[in-house]
Order: structure tokens, then C-alpha cells, then sequence
């Protein structure tokens, strides 16, 4: 999955029309795109062109935040230098929460993203119809990461080239930052979002020996799924390790790249941690709504909680309905049960897997 919608060096950004970084964007938008959304980006591929006209580097157009679930509007490299950059246009006022937003973007990269853990990171909101707020700034600050910064459609430039003069260090190879990972296993909830949002275990595990094992063991999963489908078998995969290796996020992984039901490998994930299972049905629920309401029209929390239960469930009553009757299989055709331990016996188990059709 690509980290960005668009990103290119500065000097093609440069050189192309607005409508061609709009039609890649949009290429790689997964929602219905609204008028509001089309005229926004293309309006901040105008204001970025001129502005970096005369600078060389790297640009981004919604940059992936894995752990956080959500994309930066945009992110420039020059020199040894990343601008963290939040457009609201058409905005005459620096919002409060906006200019947490934006520092949570940096922050984020700064403490998870490997590559940016020693670069001098720049917060900036952009509201384009704003007032124009002095920046005021002798030195970039030791521990790399500024206050946000406030800037209009006007300002942009000259904050980017102030920030620019004060900088010394060697220039940031954009490709081996790209390709850097995030460290810190994300929690299961933010695991479970990310999923269930489009991205990969390998976005969102750290970037090490373990992410290597987990990547190949759900690749390793996913193959051993394929198989049995094509060669219509019945298989059961059991993954064992230590607490925290990952397990989990190897079944969420396979149950979101199977999440629709007119999948012919429709999987549904399910687990004995009845409370667990409810933290999540409801953190999905809520971004289902908060995503819905940003591309329109805004989803019901309870039509979202309705799919989102459909691909979370406890097995406790997914067991109970099983057994009720044996002739009928359920119409998942693959499932991943988390902490089975919990709800199955053994002979409940053989008994299920013997009688049930995938």
C-alpha cells in the first residue's frame, strides 16, 4: 500500500498541472470524493507550488499516520528539514484544535517513526484566509521537534525559508525515510483501526526481527487460507507464541483483508474477551462514523455498529449458534478465533470442525 496519494520530488510537484496530482489523489482515494475535498487539494497544489518553486526535495499529498489512523495533508523534505504541514482553507482563524492536530502528526513521527526519530521536525497550520502571526524563531530547538507554527497563504514561504536558513545538518535521503518503519507495536485497538482502515501489518508493527516474523507468518496464514479454498479442504492453523508476539494482529489481519461478505473467503474474528470485543466493536463504530461524516453523507453510530459487529464477535454466542444446529454452516467461510482457549473445549472443537463445512 502506498504511504501517500501523491509524492514526488518538488521539482516534477513543480512541473506538474494541479489536475494531474488531483487524478493521482484521487486514484488513490478509497471514498466517494466530495466538491469540498477536490477543491481543497487542489487549491493546496497551487499554494504549494509556489511556494516551493525555488526549493529542492520531497513532497507528499495525504501522508499515511498508521498508529493514528489518519493522513497528513501534506509533508515536505528539504534539505534536513520535514514540514509537517495541516491546510485548512479558506479559514480566517487558527484553531485550537487544529494546531493540536497537526502537533500530534509531528509528535507522532517524531516518538513511532523510526526515520524521524533525530530530524528537525516543523509543525505548520496552514488557514489560508488568517491573519498573518509573526514567527519568531534564533535557533531550531535540541530536542528537534518546534512549536506549531501559524501561517497564512501568504506566510508559508517565508516561514519555510526562515526555518531553512537555521538548519546545518546533512540533507534527509527522502527514499530511506520513506521506506522506515514505525517501532512500537501499536495497541490492539489501534492495530485493529489500521486494519480495518486499509493498512498493513507492516505499517503499523516496528520495524525489526519481529516484524519480519509476523509479516511472514501472516503471509504464511494467508497462503494456507488460499489453498484450502482452491483445493475446497477444511484446514485449522494454530499460532502459538509468547504474550505480545503478535498473534492477534495476525488474525486481524487476515479477517480485514476478508471483510466483505460476498467474499468467497468472508472471515469474521472472533474472541473469548467478552470486554475487549466490546472496546472494539466501539472504537470501529466511532471512526466508521467520524470517517463517514468527513466524505458524507454522516453514517448512524448504530448502522455502523451493525457492520462493525458482523466482523468482531464474541465466541461465546458464535459457539451457541453453531451448536444449535449442525447441518447449517455458518456464513463465514473463514474464522479466527482469538483466545479461544477461553469459550472451546477440546472435544467442542473437533466436534464443530468435523460437522461444519467451510
Amino acid at each position: 500500500m502506498k504511504r501517500a496519494y501523491y509524492s514526488s520530488s518538488i521539482s516534477e510537484f513543480c512541473n506538474h498541472e494541479p489536475e494531474h496530482i488531483l487524478g493521482e489523489m484521487t486514484q488513490q482515494h478509497s471514498f466517494d470524493l466530495t466538491m469540498l475535498q477536490r477543491d481543497a487539494w487542489v487549491e493546496q497544489a497551487y499554494l504549494l507550488k509556489n511556494v516551493l518553486i525555488n526549493f529542492d526535495g520531497k513532497i507528499y499529498f495525504e501522508f499515511s499516520k498508521p498508529r493514528m489512523g489518519k493522513r497528513v495533508d501534506a509533508i515536505v523534505i528539504i534539505e534536513s528539514v520535514i514540514f509537517v504541514i495541516e491546510f485548512k482553507v479558506g479559514s480566517k482563524s487558527y484553531g485550537t484544535s487544529d494546531l493540536d492536530q497537526v502537533t500530534d502528526y509531528a509528535l507522532d513521527m517524531q516518538n513511532f517513526h523510526e526515520g524521524s526519530h533525530h530530524i528537525t521536525l516543523v509543525p505548520i497550520l496552514v488557514a489560508t484566509k488568517a491573519p498573518e502571526i509573526e514567527f519568531k524563531i534564533n535557533a531550531l530547538p535540541e530536542e528537534r521537534l518546534l512549536s506549531p507554527i501559524c501561517c497564512n497563504e501568504v506566510t508559508l514561504g517565508k516561514t519555510i525559508k526562515r526555518v531553512l536558513d537555521l538548519q546545518s545538518d546533512d540533507a534527509i535521503d527522502s527514499n530511506e525515510w520513506e521506506e522506515s518503519g514505525y517501532k512500537p507495536t501499536p495497541t490492539i485497538i489501534e492495530a485493529t483501526l489500521a486494519l480495518y482502515n486499509g493498512h498493513s501489518v507492516t505499517d503499523i508493527s516496528r520495524s525489526d526481527a519481529s516484524t519480519e516474523n509476523l509479516t511472514h507468518t501472516s503471509t504464511t496464514v494467508a497462503e494456507i487460507v488460499k489453498q484450502t479454498k482452491e483445493k475446497l479442504e477444511k484446514s485449522i492453523i494454530i499460532v502459538t507464541g509468547v504474550p505480545g508476539a503478535g498473534k492477534t494482529l495476525v488474525g486481524l489481519d487476515i479477517a480485514t483483508t476478508h471483510i466483505n461478505p460476498n467474499d468467497e473467503l468472508y472471515s469474521v474474528f472472533l474472541s473469548g474477551n467478552g470486554p475487549l470485543v466490546k472496546i472494539l466493536q466501539e472504537a470501529l463504530a466511532r471512526d466508521k462514523v467520524a470517517r463517514s461524516a468527513e466524505v458524507g453523507p454522516k453514517m448512524k453510530k448504530g448502522e455502523a455498529l451493525s457492520e462493525v459487529k458482523a466482523f468482531i464477535q464474541n465466541v461465546h454466542h458464535f459457539r451457541d449458534d453453531c451448536l444449535v444446529d449442525l447441518t447449517k454452516p455458518p456464513v463465514e467461510h473463514v474464522a479466527l478465533f482469538d483466545e479461544a482457549q477461553r469459550a472451546w473445549s477440546k472435544d467442542q472443537t473437533i466436534k464443530f470442525m468435523r460437522e461444519k463445512k467451510n
